[in-house]
């Protein structure tokens, strides 16, 4: 491959991303947090185009969501093979009936994947693995100190892991809590070998924009670990908060078999303000090894948005459409839903070529798995539009579309039942921003705007032009009329509502705490992204 390559290689909430090559094909996965299936696996040919072969937890078996909070869930994956065996170690987060660390393996990445092989005695979060050349196998991860010295210590441990019982053995050993004599949450670790050396790469400085990666060596994998003193190797933190490409941290590292280095990092790109709906993504950025140390972005340091490529054949895949006409048998890919589905509250089969949605008492407001069927947001201006069929004589039912941070920060767009059914325009969030990016406050409910509409079929379209949300009604296509223009979006970015994800948009249902029979047809679901390039 010659020429440039755009970044983000995944736009949209991606975070946390981990890359593996298997001969000539790579592979990546991000963290998901409450959603549902966890952790999408892509694979790709040329680091730059990828395309989305499933998830690694897709039965309710493994991935145990139940009641989880917002930005609980899954944190952070790895992946690695090794022997014709591909390994993904992960984190849930504050789960309700199991939570920890664990391990799942498969011999296709597309699945299917194994039941989870829990870890005991391994606390923290951000686990990695690394297979040495001498046949032993080492766990890493994050935890507190025995002795804490400020707010957000950090240290790396070691142990070795028994493949065979899939157990920790053996002590465990400090390796390094980071560059920054109050460098905060170091986390992320991975292991490399490279020319006999060990190298320990890690991420600190917190989530947001004072994110950085940073990496220490030594003769001996129990260390200890020497400090690079060009340390950190990648941050934009001191760009400037009107960077385009803020937060650069929690990166991976992967050779070509070109002998070429590449890194897999996440990064923000805030508009209008501060404000980064999309969430955290996944860029690239080529690496050089200068005197025993890894040099990103050689001759730049920093992420850009228009790089070199890497001297790889292209391969591209086939545009995922625009159009999901709901004609096969099975969901496409990007969809998701929230926390662990314990029962079919959707169907593709009761009325072939719809998405049918039972409506259930959940809301979209509680810890709970509603009648949610989203996609991420992806771009900074797009077009979102469905047709639905949908009937009901009671005021409490509603069916439509919502745009969602989480359960307290979101915009919904439904139609509702009764003796004059309205389409409503309802907003949940707190009046002013969350500055921190944990605990989310609880939002307070706001009609935003509401009309009376007739008929049993309406199209429903949003239109996002940066922060500025437009949300137009229908009940024939393309006649479409305002219910409200110019919303502000910003609820939907983190740093407005806290916590870790990006903006998803998609389809919602719910009867609001009462018991019903009621459904809602959803004929077709379009998303376009209008982002110049």
């Amino acid at each position: 491959m010659s020429g440039t390559y755009r970044n983000p290689i995944l736009p949209g909430f991606y975070p946390d991303p981990s890359v593996c090559r298997v001969g000539d094909d790579y592979y990546l996965v991000n963290s998901t947090f409450e959603y549902f299936p966890g952790l999408p696996i892509f694979h790709s040919r040329d680091l730059v185009h990828w395309r989305q072969i499933g998830h690694v937890l897709d039965r309710p078996s493994q991935l145990p969501l139940d009641g989880v909070r917002a930005s609980g869930g899954l944190y952070a994956p790895t992946i690695r093979y090794h022997k014709g065996t591909f390994y993904v170690i992960n984190t849930l987060v504050d789960g309700t009936s199991k939570a920890g660390n664990f391990i799942v393996t498969a011999t296709d990445p597309a699945g299917p994947w194994s039941e989870p092989y829990w870890l005991e005695g391994a606390p923290g979060i951000d686990p990695s693995l690394f297979f040495d050349d001498d046949g032993r196998v080492w766990y890493t991860g994050n935890r507190i100190p025995a002795v804490t010295e400020f707010e957000g210590h950090r240290e790396i441990w070691l142990q070795e892991l028994d493949l065979q019982t899939m157990k920790l053995v053996g002590d465990t050993v400090s390796l390094w809590a980071g560059a920054l004599r109050t460098g905060v949450h170091a986390e992320a670790p991975h292991l490399y070998k490279v020319n006999g050396l060990y190298y320990l790469m890690i991420a600190e400085g917190g989530t947001s924009h004072d994110h950085a990666v940073t990496i220490a060596r030594s003769t001996h994998i129990a260390g200890p670990y020497e400090g690079n003193k060009r340390n950190p190797i990648v941050t934009h933190r001191h760009l400037g908060l009107d960077h385009p490409i803020v937060g650069t941290g929690h990166a991976d590292l992967v050779e070509t078999q070109n002998g070429e280095w590449w890194m897999v990092l996440l990064a923000m790109r805030p508009y209008d303000g501060y404000f980064y709906n999309l969430g955290r993504e996944t860029f690239l950025v080529p690496v050089r090894w200068e005197d025993g140390w890894p040099v990103v972005a050689p001759g730049v340091g920093r992420v850009e948005a228009v790089m070199p490529a890497p001297n790889l054949p292209q391969q591209r895949w086939p545009a995922t459409p625009a159009c999901d006409p709901f004609e096969a048998p099975t969901l496409a890919p990007e969809w998701n839903f929230l926390r662990t589905p314990r029962e079919a509250f959707w169907s593709l089969s009761d009325r072939p070529g719809y998405l049918r949605l039972r409506l259930r008492p959940e809301r979209l407001s509680e810890l709970a798995n509603p009648s949610f069927v989203g996609r991420r947001q992806q771009h900074m201006r797009f077009t979102a539009r469905t047709a639905l069929e949908f009937k009901s004589g009671h005021t409490h039912e509603c069916a439509g579309l919502v745009l969602l941070q989480n359960n307290e920060y979101h915009l919904r767009f439904v139609v509702t039942g009764g003796a004059t059914p309205k389409v409503r325009l309802e907003r949940r969030a707190t009046p002013e921003p969350n500055p921190q990016l944990l605990p989310i406050l609880t939002g307070t409910e706001t009609l935003l705007a509401e009309s009376p509409i007739e008929g049993e079929r309406f199209y429903l379209k949003v239109e996002a032009d940066g922060q500025a949300y437009s949300f137009y009604i229908a009940t024939e296509l393309e006649a479409w009329r305002p219910l409200a223009e110019g919303v502000d979006g910003r609820l939907l970015s983190t740093s407005y509502a806290g916590g870790f994800v990006g903006a998803y948009l998609g389809m919602y249902a719910s009867s609001n705490g009462q018991p019903s029979a009621n459904t809602a047809d959803f004929d077709w679901f379009e998303y376009t992204g209008l982002d110049e390039l």
